[in-house]
């Protein structure tokens, strides 16, 4: 268990970057997971694994990221917990989550033909990819108890400063994953089925091996403690928070589809273009990560120590780190952007055309920093509310910009339209952390 005297120790430098760092390395291994998934069924020869592969994979992981609130949540709560040194309540909330993911997961395995139907419908694709990706999401399904808990015990571990293990728990599922990519697609000839096995048995694996690493909860009495895990008040707060954030996340990604769709309306080289930088935009927020979940862990459990002064230096630790970090994304972007637009694709006219925007994503590095590093502080506070609310207001904003920009700026005002929602995030959340701070004083 993570004890009080842990999470009152200073927040130093040091601390900061030991919670951070094993985050940014473990999101390094993402998209190397989906590389490899995506190179040995094009080992097959033909296009329809390939495709197959990326439409069953968005079924899954669309279905999986409904429930990707409870590592937020479990996050916050958790740190909270910890701060006020009640590790009977800090393991209570890691059952509940358990106890979430079980019955959801349930859920999902029941509902799977629905599930796969419906995502399918949404895809427009030949019977040969909707014949494969439906056995691929069948398959991957399955692991939805597995995939869910690993949510929660990540969050659980991000509030008790465990993110080294987090790291350890990422390494083992992404190297299974690969290795057995391996074995049963190239090795046995399993095909999609076999890429989607491989996942089904990391996930699975993963699962067990976080309640292996967190074992030292089951020792005590709390983790079997029916009237403490079920009690009603604690249970709705964290139903609340869960929910919040959920909306949120929802809006959040609304924006983004809003994005690519407005892009689509660009034309075909502005589409794919975009479709290129949005990388860029996604290895800024898997580095960022890192230091707003230090800012969940830190700020939670200053919050429950009601330490207003700690959670004042903890938010400003992380950020000032974190922007270190998005200025060097910035200064990479800016000298080795068009590089990297090379690599990922041949096309001259897209090639032309994302180095013409990348402009944009030099921009986004260190103006996008505010709103993650908010995110983190808010996550840890458990003020789920302001950013619900927050978002709202945000995505009425770039909604404006959105549908008006472009029309004066093409797609540079796309991009503009991007960097407005980033502003709008971190400015509607920056009006309520004076209150935040506060809370501290008054719990």
């Amino acid at each position: 268990m993570a004890s009080r005297v842990q999470s009152q120790s200073p927040i130093t430098h040091r601390r900061v970057l030991a919670i951070a760092a094993p985050i940014v390395l473990s999101n390094a291994t993402v998209p190397i997971l989906g590389a490899v998934d995506t190179g040995v069924v094009g080992q097959m020869g033909e296009a329809a694994p390939i495709g197959a592969v990326a439409v069953g994979a968005m079924i899954v992981t669309f279905s999986y990221w409904l429930f990707g609130f409870l590592r937020m949540g479990t996050a916050g709560l958790a740190a909270q917990a910890i701060g006020a040194g009640d590790d009977d309540e800090a393991t209570a909330l890691l059952m509940r989550g358990l106890l979430i993911a079980a019955v959801a997961g349930g859920a999902v395995i029941l509902l799977q033909w629905p599930i796969v139907e419906l995502g399918l419908l949404a895809v427009s694709s030949s019977p040969e990819v909707e014949e494969m990706a439906r056995a691929y999401a069948s398959i991957r399904l399955f692991s939805a108890p597995a995939a869910i808990a690993v949510f929660a015990v990540t969050g659980w571990m991000i509030a008790a400063e465990r993110t080294g293990q987090v790291l350890i728990l990422q390494l083992w599922m992404n190297g299974l994953n690969i290795a057995l990519d391996l074995l049963f697609v190239l090795g046995l000839g399993w095909e999609v089925e076999g890429v989607a096995i491989a996942t089904l048995i990391a996930e699975w694996s993963g699962a067990l091996l976080g309640l292996w690493l967190l074992r030292a909860c089951f020792r005590g009495t709390a983790w079997r403690d029916r009237a403490l895990i079920l009690r009603a008040d604690r249970l709705r707060r964290m139903m609340a928070v869960n929910g919040d954030i959920l909306i949120r996340t929802l809006l959040l990604q609304i924006g983004f589809a809003l994005f690519t769709i407005r892009s689509a309306a660009q034309g075909e080289v502005n589409l794919a273009a975009n479709h290129v930088l949005l990388n860029f935009l996604y290895i800024i927020a898997h580095a960022l990560d890192g230091f707003a979940f230090a800012a969940e862990a830190l700020v939670g459990q200053s919050l429950g120590a009601r330490n207003r002064a700690r959670l004042r230096r903890a938010a400003l630790m992380c950020g000032f780190w974190g922007m270190v970090v998005s200025l060097l994304l910035a200064l990479a972007f800016l000298l080795g952007g068009p590089a990297i637009i090379e690599i990922m694709t041949t096309s001259p006219d897209v090639r032309a055309a994302a180095m013409a925007f990348l402009v944009w994503l030099v921009i986004s590095a260190p103006v996008s920093l505010p709103s993650f590093m908010l995110d983190g502080v808010f996550i840890g506070a458990t003020r789920t509310r302001d950013m619900r609310n927050a978002m709202i207001v945000s995505l009425g904003v770039y909604l404006v910009a959105l549908f008006t920009l472009p029309d004066l700026m093409g797609n540079h005002g796309l991009w503009a339209a991007m960097t407005i929602l980033f502003i709008a995030r971190a400015a509607t959340l920056a009006v309520k952390y004076p209150a935040l701070e506060a809370e501290a004083d008054a719990k």
